[in-house]
């Protein structure tokens, strides 16, 4: 576990440090909220939980910790971009993603990524992890094409990037428009929970819609 966290520290530092080298992070105050789009009572709720995060969640932390069982989390002052969703998933709609995704992989362990290789699930971890979560929801008939227009994306959906080429990232879309057409997304990508119109910052590697 020692290894897993390390691993993952570097992933950090490698992403932090050449994003917020400059100490502001990704700006986006040439970027209006001029427009809200509508969203489905439970893409609303969703967005609404993770907004909810900004000023709560501080830090970026990658750092394996033993978690309970069910409904585990880690101090809210603190995550990676994964633990926004989980929380906003289990705040909003009561969706625990850590025993969800600990049950399937439990069931189906072969079906996940053994990028870590680990030889069980792991309920303190795996669900914290983008290309688990990724799986997951392909196996629950949640991914969706990305769509070739920013008006394609919806909110609620949930995106998947690679910062830097390597690391793996995810937010949520949320129903505010900047003045260019692009919509807002709710991530953490270091610095803490935020609201900003990156959503093309990064080359996208999915697009995911579940239970909204």
């Amino acid at each position: 576990m020692a290894e897993i966290a390390r691993l993952d520290r570097r992933n950090l530092l490698a992403g932090g440090l050449a994003l917020f080298a400059a100490g502001g992070g990704i700006s986006c105050k040439a970027q209006s909220l001029d427009t809200e789009r509508s969203a489905s009572t439970a893409a609303a709720k969703l967005i609404a939980s993770a907004r909810q995060q900004i000023g709560v969640t501080l830090d970026y932390d990658p750092s394996y910790s033993a978690l309970a069982y069910p409904g585990g989390d880690i101090a809210r002052s603190k995550g990676v971009c994964t633990d926004v969703i989980v929380r906003a998933y289990r705040d909003a709609l009561e969706f625990d993603l850590q025993q969800l995704v600990h049950r399937d992989m439990k069931a189906n362990f072969t079906a996940y990524p053994a990028n870590w290789g680990l030889r069980r699930p792991d309920r303190n971890i795996d669900h914290r992890r983008v290309p688990n979560l990724r799986r997951f929801w392909k196996r629950a008939g949640a991914r969706l094409a990305i769509p070739a227009i920013p008006d394609g994306w919806q909110p609620g959906d949930i995106f998947t990037s690679r910062v830097g080429g390597t690391l793996p990232h995810m937010g949520i879309v949320s129903d505010r428009v900047a003045a260019d057409g692009k919509p807002f997304v709710i991530h953490n990508i270091g610095g803490g929970a935020r609201e900003e119109a990156v959503l093309f910052e990064y080359p996208l590697t999915g697009r995911y819609r579940w239970r909204v």
